[in-house]
């Protein structure tokens, strides 16, 4: 419920700041007059900024059951799977959360928490991971992932990405009903013009970029913490250095794009990548950082 409040109220404040510096630099009055209702925008912009991500995050464990081909354990059917379920339970209770669902799924080493909720969420482990590492390693990918969930990493990038996303969509349209004016200054017309449209196509997608480029680096950080919160959970670092390294030298499984922000590894790119380098995260682990 906490985090549902400060969800809330953050993107309540956001409205709020984006409502009273417009209003400050007379940006409402102008646009008022040349036909833009700026409050009616700043709603648009919250309900275009968060709808999508609120929706995603709430279908997410749907979404990454059937995306991944993830198998739910209800009844441990060997020795691994009870093994799995019981190391994810052993570390449910130590973080004080619900027991999450367990999974598993078919290809190369990756794993990933999802869920909208911290005490309803789902842990899956890939069948490359288990057969490519020691069990204390996969013990350490399994900490890591459940400290995702008690960190409510889940929410957290949802609120950040529907944050980005309300920016994007709000200054856009605003730069947009600017230069359009600017474009027909002179003419007798109601309504926007091909200039409004034309930069707000433009700005979407470059605005989105950078939006992307904040929410990456905010996914990269979130993994540090992760990494140290399976540390805490097993009592020590070198378990989770070691998987680390293991991953290092290893082919990472390709997660469908939606889960890619939670799996252990991912991608390419350091600006729009959701994972800091492996080399930099047992250097952070090694430094007690």
């Amino acid at each position: 419920m906490k985090r549902i409040f400060l969800f809330l109220a953050t993107n309540l404040a956001v409205v709020v700041v984006l409502g009273v510096v417009a209003s400050l630099l007379g940006v409402n009055r102008y646009l008022t007059a040349n036909g833009l209702n700026l409050g009616a925008l700043l709603v648009f912009a919250f309900i275009m900024g968060f709808g999508g991500a609120i929706i995603s995050l709430l279908l997410s464990k749907t979404i990454a059951k059937w995306s991944a081909g993830v198998q739910v354990i209800e009844s441990p059917r060997n020795a691994d799977e009870a093994w799995i379920v019981n190391t994810v339970r052993k570390f449910a209770d130590q973080a004080g959360i619900g027991m999450p669902e367990v999974g598993i799924f078919e290809g190369e080493p990756n794993a990933f928490a999802t869920g909208a909720f911290k005490n309803s969420a789902l842990v899956a482990i890939s069948t490359g991971l288990l057969q490519g590492m020691t069990r204390e390693e996969v013990e350490a990918v399994i900490g890591h992932e459940v400290s995702h969930i008690a960190n409510g990493d889940m929410v957290t990038m949802t609120l950040i990405q529907g944050v980005m996303n309300t920016f994007v969509v709000f200054l856009s349209r605003v730069i947009g009903y600017i230069v359009d004016g600017w474009l027909s200054r002179g003419e007798d017309r109601r309504g926007p013009g091909i200039g409004y449209f034309m930069t707000t196509i433009v700005l979407d997608i470059l605005l989105g970029f950078v939006a992307a480029m904040i929410v990456a680096w905010f996914s990269r950080q979130r993994e540090f913490r992760a990494d140290r919160g399976s540390t805490q959970l097993m009592g020590n670092k070198q378990p989770m250095i070691h998987a680390l390294a293991r991953l290092g030298g290893m082919v990472p499984g390709e997660l469908p794009k939606g889960l890619q922000a939670m799996g252990i590894t991912s991608g390419v790119g350091k600006l729009f990548s959701t994972h800091p380098p492996i080399e930099e995260r047992i250097a952070a682990l090694q430094k007690g950082a």
